[in-house]
């Protein structure tokens, strides 16, 4: 990297050495006028002014061409660049002495000036932010102008008017000559910069010579001003101005060569507009061509068709046969590129919904529809292992009328059966689980068979999550809360020791009369009432949001606001434990067991409590000791609630003063409330 860096800064120095060697020249040839020989050979003059005319008729010609092609103003002034500096110097060569005219005359001096500071004029414009939609509006005018005035002066100077008739014309106009020379000098040198900022945007080879030619047309000025007529600093500017035009012919004959086409010669000199113009045509031209290729494979378009349409194409953009081909191989590797991202992209979503609660039913429905649809729309059949037999649910086909029976494949590499049919095995803990079959005319490719594995292998995983889910969550909502069960399969490290203080509402719930059920009743008859009363009273903390902490003996603990956060926790405990007494109201014998219950709001440590080897979610604090003390004052088929509860409730939820209690294990006593009814639950609850 470093070579390189320094590397550049050479080439730059050896480049700007060349250009100022004729400066070099042109001062030493005026320092020792002796070395500044008078050379007079008139058919020399007449082939190289000659030569370097018609090298700008064929730039000015390949220039305008591509301005038309894409409507581009720049290269429209860079066009009339080439053809001013065409018809002077084509005025200048034909004014040579002994050509069509007997002596030289002023049109012949002031020819070469006049077309040089012209193309520095429109050179110049190019460089510059112009409104290049009324740089077309005029396009036409100029170039009319631009001819006029070459045809005037060559009308008059070829036929010996005046004022271009006079030979001295040129040292009498000595003044202005010099203020039109250093005008030029200037302009060209503003384009040498202005078109280095651009080839550094763009490295366009174009670009450089161009920029190179006018840094060359500057110094022709300097010489046009100081040589003397047919003196070697004279012909120092001739050699210039063919060396300058030249280099652009000749850079545009290499990417001629290189391309095989003259239609992208000079892009890189294009404007901003026609760049994203021709960005956005070139890439719905591929688009296009991708259609077709498409077409052409599902047999709706035959390969003369094709054809057709490339050729259209190539047309169109004015494309080489090798550019053609190109652009060909480059629309297959755009569409296998666009298919390849899509089926990764199936990969990538199969992934993401092997997540937490989606059933198995679910993701592999959703896994054959996404793999249908990511692989052009290929048949797709999932069947899965049960019992020892392979079938193949209804659901999981996108193709009601394939029922042919497939195999399962040995080992965990796909198979392609002679059917046009890849069968790629679906694993559970390494052991068969069922078979992904995808079905494609024509076979497939190796990258195919290699994608569908990989896609068989993440649909594996996803099924094994998603039968793992269900068993961990099964499992895990027969002894806690659904809402801590969900939280802890989403997310293991909330089941570390610990917690948080949390405000909560705690509910307890004891039968009154168990102990003397017990002692009449057998252990079969008391686990069958704890269960039928437990039944009742989890289902009515549930619908309120609520979750279950335990059971102990006869006891049930219930939690609100923890660990799902509920602003409406003092209500939603209030209907469960009224919830509760109803329910059990409608099975309890007159003489059988009873719940009575306690409610209290107030700050608690919620978290896991216990140990490394075993733990439970549960809460403590003053708050939940509070409410298991009201629930020993209640009365049978009473709900009690503390004042923090009572404030938080509306105004309308009927209660009964009970005055301050004593509790046990509490110095001060605890105002308290008979619940009577809370307000009704929302309709949307």
């Amino acid at each position: 990297m470093a070579d390189r860096s320094r590397g550049v800064p050479a080439r730059v120095v050896v480049w700007a050495f060349h250009l100022a060697l004729p400066l070099a020249g042109l001062w030493l040839l005026l320092a020792v006028p002796a070395a500044d020989v008078r050379l007079e050979h008139h058919p020399t003059h007449f082939w190289l002014i000659a030569l370097a005319a018609a090298l700008n008729v064929g730039l000015a010609v390949l220039v305008a061409r591509a301005a038309r092609r894409h409507d581009d103003a720049r290269l429209l002034l860079v066009g009339l660049a080439f053809l001013a500096a065409a018809l002077f110097l084509g005025l200048h060569a034909l004014a040579t002495p002994g050509v069509l005219l007997g002596s030289r005359n002023g049109g012949f001096a002031l020819a070469t000036p006049v077309g040089l500071a012209l193309a520095a004029l429109f050179t110049a414009a190019s460089a510059l932010d112009l409104p290049w939609a009324t740089v077309l509006r005029l396009a036409p005018w100029l170039r009319r102008g631009l001819l006029g005035v070459a045809a005037l002066w060559g009308v008059v100077s070829l036929a010996g008017l005046p004022p271009l008739a006079d030979p001295a014309i040129a040292e009498e106009l000595s003044g202005p000559l010099v203020a039109v020379a250093a005008v030029a000098v200037l302009l060209y040198a503003v384009v040498a910069v202005r078109y280095l900022q651009l080839y550094r945007r763009r490295r366009s080879v174009m670009l450089l010579s161009i920029l190179t030619a006018n840094v060359l047309l500057a110094e022709s000025m300097i010489a046009v001003v100081l040589g003397p007529s047919w003196h070697l600093t004279w012909w120092l500017w001739h050699v210039l101005m063919a060396v300058a035009f030249g280099y652009i012919a000749y850079s545009a004959y290499a990417g001629y060569q290189a391309e095989g086409a003259t239609t992208g010669l000079f892009d890189g000199v294009r404007t901003e507009e026609t760049v994203q113009a021709v960005r956005q045509e070139y890439g719905a031209a591929l688009e296009a061509l991708v259609s077709a290729v498409r077409r052409q494979e599902a047999g709706e378009i035959s390969a003369d068709e094709m054809a057709l349409i490339t050729a259209g194409m190539a047309a169109r953009f004015g494309l080489t046969e090798g550019q053609t081909a190109v652009l060909g191989r480059a629309a297959s590797a755009l569409r296998g590129e666009r298919e390849q991202i899509g089926r990764l992209g199936v990969l990538v979503a199969i992934g993401h919904e092997s997540r937490v609660g989606l059933a198995e039913d679910d993701l592999l429905r959703r896994a054959v529809t996404r793999v249908a649809d990511g692989f052009d729309g290929h048949a797709v059949r999932i069947g899965l292992l049960a019992d020892g037999e392979l079938t193949y649910p209804e659901a999981l086909s996108t193709d009601p009328a394939w029922t042919a029976e497939v195999a399962l494949p040995d080992g965990l590499d796909p198979v392609e059966t002679g059917d046009d049919v890849l069968a790629c095995p679906l694993t559970v803990k390494d052991l068969p689980a069922g078979v992904l079959l995808v079905r494609r005319s024509g076979g497939f490719t190796d990258r195919d068979r290699s994608l569908l594995a990989s896609l068989a292998s993440q649909l594996s995983m996803g099924l094994e999550n998603a039968r793992l889910y269900h068993q961990l969550d099964g499992l895990f909502r027969q002894y806690m809360s659904p809402d801590v069960a969900t939280a802890l399969l989403a997310d293991p490290t909330q089941a570390a020791l610990g917690g948080a203080v949390v405000e909560v509402t705690a509910v307890f719930a004891d039968l009154r009369g168990f102990t003397t059920f017990s002692e009449q009743a057998t252990p079969e008859e008391i686990v069958v009432l704890l269960n039928r009363y437990f039944e009742i009273a989890t289902a009515a903390v549930l619908a309120e949001g609520g979750t279950v902490v335990q059971f102990v003996g006869d006891a049930m603990m219930a939690l609100f606001n923890a660990p799902t956060r509920q602003p409406d926790h003092a209500l939603r405990a209030a209907r469960a434990a009224l919830a509760i007494q109803s329910g059990i109201a409608g099975i309890a014998d007159d003489d059988g067991p009873t719940f009575r219950i306690g409610v209290n709001t107030g700050p608690a440590l919620v978290g896991n409590i216990g140990s490394t080897a075993l733990r439970n979610f549960n809460a403590m604090g003053d708050a939940v000791n509070v409410a298991a003390r009201l629930e020993s004052a209640a009365e049978p088929g009473q709900v009690v609630i503390g004042e923090s509860t009572r404030l938080l409730l509306p105004d309308d939820v009927l209660v009964e003063p009970m005055g301050e209690l004593t509790v046990k294990g509490r110095t001060g006593p605890v105002t308290a409330f008979r619940l009577r009814a809370p307000a009704p639950a929302p309709v949307d609850a």
